[in-house]
């Protein structure tokens, strides 16, 4: 490869990974607004945050809280077999992400999309069967997108959970250890889940099937961009 090229890949490779950042950023939106919808519609469950889950899980199994044990047990696993799903369609694909980590972004929006018309067609009661199919449905589809997320690697942006996030934002502050940090992206991380599960509570007081909607086109315009950006990157490499 030329000079010249090797000077256009990598100035590619550092657009498509910003990018490849934002794409992140915003599906960690989109998990805020699914959690907000597991706990307030679907019995107190969370999709995408598994420690919320075992905590209630914990709890609800004591009896003397009124907390749920069916849900949260049934998202954990869901959760866990979306992530292995996630985890054997990745399997080989070292390095940068490939077209399929974002068709299978693609099929987290599809989840959510189904999910979405079952809701829109009728009303669906906490506890009863139907909520406990979706709450499998929709953790399931979180679990892949963790695994997926995990694979495309971007540093502090797992799309699901930020108590991490937060642990290193503190602790390479200049009250912790000082160190040089990309707060930004970790305050931003933190920041996007939080705002997610205020707009989810929102869609939720309007519309059920509104709060689903949004996620599965969020996760259908990520896995769009995504699966461009990826062509656009190894069309220098060629």
């Amino acid at each position: 490869m030329s000079p010249a090229r090797e000077a256009e890949a990598l100035s590619t490779g550092r657009s498509v990974q910003d990018t490849y950042l934002w794409c992140m950023l915003v599906l960690t939106f989109s998990t805020g607004i699914a959690d907000a919808v597991g706990y307030l519609a679907l019995d107190k469950v969370f999709t995408g945050n598994m420690t919320g889950n075992v905590v209630i899980l914990g709890m609800g199994v004591a009896g003397t809280t009124g907390l749920p044990v069916a849900g949260p047990l049934l998202a954990l696993v869901a959760f866990m077999l979306g992530a292995a799903l996630g985890g054997r369609a990745m399997r080989g694909r070292a390095g940068l992400p490939s077209g399929r980590a974002f068709a299978l972004i693609g099929v987290v929006g599809a989840a959510f999309g189904a999910a979405a018309i079952v809701f829109a067609v009728g009303p669906v009661h906490e506890g009863a069967p139907t909520a406990h199919g979706m709450t499998v449905l929709l953790a399931a589809a979180m679990g892949l997108q963790a695994a997926v997320a995990r694979r495309i690697a971007v540093k502090d942006v797992t799309t699901v959970v930020v108590t991490s996030t937060i642990t290193g934002l503190a602790a390479d502050s200049p009250l912790g250890q000082g160190t040089a940090q990309p707060w930004r992206r970790r305050a931003g991380a933190i920041a996007l889940i939080g705002a997610g599960a205020t707009v989810g509570a929102l869609l939720v007081s309007v519309s059920v099937w509104l709060s689903v909607a949004v996620p599965a086109l969020i996760s259908l315009g990520v896995a769009v961009v995504g699966a461009r950006l990826t062509r656009r990157y190894a069309a220098p490499l060629a």
